[in-house]
């Protein structure tokens, strides 16, 4: 069964029981300082978990793509990926307990026919103020699931919040127990290496978790107390690509079709097949899953930088080179295509669209590693991250091979001097938003709509934005555009933004919902990481302005208190795009 059909069969399952499909989260999430990326599927609902009423209703279901960076680091076995999807269906206030579980051991057992005999299910063990949870564990026996394939665990391995256990949750913190299934590779035996004896949360690799229901039930008080929700909620999720691999029946994730294509493509440029040289596998693994994130993430709109988004894609493409090496003693990355064919819920941009950022990136890494390597265990691993701009990841990698290992402490205290020294008086992260509100990053985030649309009006409305950063000193716009701006272009941009200045235009602030601004013309490179009602900043008369943005804010009220604006330099970021960098005077 292939990854595109059991999204279906999941999709199809809930709707027929009276769920609304919803479009997945964009992967990076607009005004949200507290998260790089959407990391599942109930991040976005939070507001709809807590009580507010969802246009669509009070059952939903969907696939949203996902990224965990804290998975990073763990990618190179065979179950741990930096992408993926994430099934997920939701009751607000709805049903609980008594359908959410029979549905799913239904979705399981009898739409992709998983053998029953394969599952075993996790229950909440119980706290001092939450009781054990008897009614799930009921339920499943009624289903028939054997007393002995059901484990109680304590809350760290089931109960659901964003902060972790009951203790852990701060005030406001919404939460509740869990109950996961567990899909049992019978050819794979318990390694004592991880205790006597095996059980589903053991981590030999004989268990696999293909289903969590957590229901939402509890927020924590003022008082410190956990206090009932005005409404009982559902939120299931379920990772698409460890299902496949259970309905697979092979416990290595990176055999099911959704990473055979870049599988395939290393193993062109490789003396020994994937899955012959156990040692080798680990960088066949990581090649694929982080070239598969980056795909997913330049689609998105992040290019590499140093901090942000961008970092963790400069992270991943520079893995993918460092391990690239190792499997085929060359920094140059496979070409990967027809990835359409996988219906990601996500769009995708063009290979040569990807590949350009990729390539550039690696480009730029490759001629440096092979210098570096030769260096690991001669200079210190500071050194090493400093001068080559090797990630700690990599020198850790790198000195293990040799048998040696990295003083974090001391990597720490050289780090911590290096920021001090590097450090800027302000910086702030834009995308769409300001995450300061000082006031001249304020002005600076009106003057970036301006040269926004001035680069429109001079060169073409092919422009589109690629990124955009702000600090107290500078602004920095991204924008597609095939080649180095002229003088003559520079000088008529600037010009076009210092007129729109002096004539002191108004800026003016709408809520509406995001269709109707689109329709309208408002400007949107990103528009699915907006909100369904989202904020529309207009720069002069509402029925003829000259820049109509969806945006976050904040603004300046008038144009004239930006003083004037000088574009200082530009350079390429990748093929295809360019970068400008601007003062205000």
């Amino acid at each position: 069964m292939t990854s595109n059909e059991v999204r279906k069969k999941y999709i199809d399952f809930f709707v027929k029981r009276g769920h609304v499909e919803i479009p997945p989260a964009p992967l990076v999430l607009e005004n949200d300082p507290t998260t790089l990326f959407t990391s599942s599927g109930m991040q976005p609902l939070v507001p709809y978990l807590m009580g507010e009423p969802h246009p669509k209703g009070k059952r939903l279901v969907n696939s949203q793509p996902s990224i965990r960076v804290q998975d990073i680091e763990e990618v190179g076995d065979n179950r741990h990926m930096t992408f993926f999807e994430m099934l997920g269906n939701w009751s607000l206030g709805d049903y609980f307990k008594a359908e959410q579980l029979p549905w799913i051991w239904e979705f399981l057992t009898k739409e992709l026919v998983l053998p029953k005999d394969r599952l075993w299910v996790s229950i909440f063990e119980g706290s001092k103020e939450v009781p054990r949870d008897e009614e799930s564990a009921n339920i499943w026996k009624k289903l028939g699931v054997p007393e002995s394939k059901i484990f109680y665990y304590p809350a760290e391995k089931n109960w659901w919040s964003r902060s972790g256990t009951p203790e852990e949750m701060p005030t406001g913190e919404i939460g509740g127990p869990d109950s996961e299934v567990f899909y049992e590779f019978a050819q794979v035996k318990h390694d004592l290496r991880f205790g006597d004896k095996c059980h589903p949360n053991c981590d030999c690799g004989r268990f696999l978790e293909i289903a969590n229901s957590v229901f939402i039930q509890y927020r924590k008080g003022k008082d410190g107390k956990l206090e009932d929700l005005p409404q009982k909620n559902v939120d299931f999720g379920g990772g698409l690509e460890r299902i496949v691999t259970a309905v697979n029946n092979d416990p290595d994730n990176f055999n099911i079709d959704l990473f055979q294509g870049f599988i395939k493509e290393v193993e062109k440029v490789s003396d020994i097949p994937y899955g012959k040289n156990p040692g080798g596998d680990r960088s066949y693994r990581i090649v694929a899953d982080h070239l598969r994130a980056s795909v997913m993430l330049i689609s998105s709109g992040v290019l590499p930088s140093n901090k942000g988004q961008g970092y963790v894609l400069r992270r991943l493409v520079r893995r993918c080179v460092f391990h690239i090496s190792k499997i085929k003693g060359s920094t140059k990355l496979p070409v990967i295509r027809n990835l359409d064919k996988f219906e990601y819920p996500l769009k995708l941009k063009s290979w040569s669209e990807i590949s350009s950022v990729i390539d550039d990136e690696a480009n730029k890494f490759s001629k440096t590693i092979d210098r570096g390597l030769r260096l690991v265990g001669k200079i210190s691993p500071f050194g090493l991250f400093q001068t080559y701009g090797f990630p700690l990841e990599l020198i850790e990698e790198a000195l293990a091979e040799k048998g040696q290992k990295v003083d974090k402490n001391v990597f720490k205290k050289e780090f911590e001097k290096h920021q001090e020294r590097s450090r800027t008086a302000s910086k702030g992260m834009f995308k769409g938003g300001l995450g300061g509100h000082s006031e001249t990053e304020i002005k600076y985030h009106t003057a970036t709509h301006l040269l926004h649309q001035a680069l429109r009006n001079v060169l073409g409305e092919h422009i589109h934005q690629a990124g955009s950063n702000i600090t107290a000193e500078r602004l920095r716009f991204d924008f597609t555009h095939p080649s180095k701006l002229t003088d003559e272009e520079i000088e008529k941009v600037e010009g076009e933004i210092n007129k729109k200045i002096d004539e002191n235009l108004k800026v003016t602030r709408e809520k509406m919902p995001k269709e109707k601004a689109l329709k309208e013309g408002a400007l949107a490179f990103f528009p699915e990481r907006y909100p369904d009602i989202t904020s529309v900043y207009t720069i002069g008369p509402l029925d003829n302005s000259y820049s109509k943005e969806l945006c976050g804010g904040p603004h300046v009220a008038y144009t004239r208190e930006l003083g004037r604006v000088k574009i200082e330099r530009q350079e390429s970021v990748a093929q295809g795009v360019r970068r400008i960098y601007a003062v205000l005077e």
